[in-house]
């Protein structure tokens, strides 16, 4: 067998490729977000570094959103 010298390189259409990590999200009081489940918001609290997680006035209640924010976007 051959040993070569470059690593193995995934095609870009192959389904096995090695997934890209996301960069982390972070939000700060006063960030206007959007949620899939609860709409238009505002960050009101920020818990930990931001990275545990924020609590956000969507106009008609409060929520807590920990991390990590998967289904909330900053506008």
């Amino acid at each position: 067998m051959t040993n070569f010298a470059a690593g193995r390189r995934p095609l870009p259409t192959s389904p096995f490729k090695p997934r890209v990590k996301a960069p982390p999200k972070h939000f700060t009081v006063g960030d206007r977000v959007t949620h899939d489940a609860y709409g238009l918001g505002r960050v009101v609290d920020v818990e930990g570094d931001g990275d545990t997680a924020v609590l956000v006035d969507f106009g008609s209640r409060q929520e807590r959103i920990t991390h990590p924010y998967t289904a909330m976007f900053k506008l």
